[in-house]
């Protein structure tokens, strides 16, 4: 169970860490790469911060967050300038990739072709897709 103040400071990581993306994030990674920060989990101890990001408009999203730990510490140095009077001590900052929504789609087009196969009206189970 997250403290109350455990969600403030992760929702002002979250704001202000998005933000530092819209503005270095093209220097970083190429302006046609759109990445979104989806959700923050910090440690009861506020000295780590889990940033969790969806990555659109390219195929090897792996890579976007490889620049983007190379380029950790400048991207640390923007937050703790934009959060100091905020916390006491600024979070070390692990960024990982956010699959949820990857996920809902592959979901969503297994759903759709169970649809049309029960449309068809073929019920055999070896016409069902394969589930990975």
């Amino acid at each position: 169970m997250e403290s109350k103040r455990q969600k403030q400071v992760a929702e002002t990581v979250r704001r202000h860490f998005s933000i530092i993306l819209q503005q270095e994030g093209g220097y970083i990674y190429g302006p046609e790469v759109l990445v979104t920060v989806t959700s923050v989990l910090v440690t009861p101890d506020l000295a780590l911060a889990k940033i969790y990001l969806s990555i659109y408009n390219t195929e090897n999203k792996q890579a976007v967050i490889l620049q983007l730990q190379e380029h950790i510490h400048k991207l640390r140095q923007g937050l703790a300038h934009r959060i100091r009077k905020h916390v006491r001590r600024v979070p070390v900052i692990n960024i990982y990739e956010d699959d949820t929504l990857d996920e809902m789609y592959r979901l969503n087009s297994l759903f759709n072709k169970l649809d049309e196969i029960k449309d068809k009206g073929e019920g055999n189970p070896e016409d069902l897709p394969a589930v990975d």
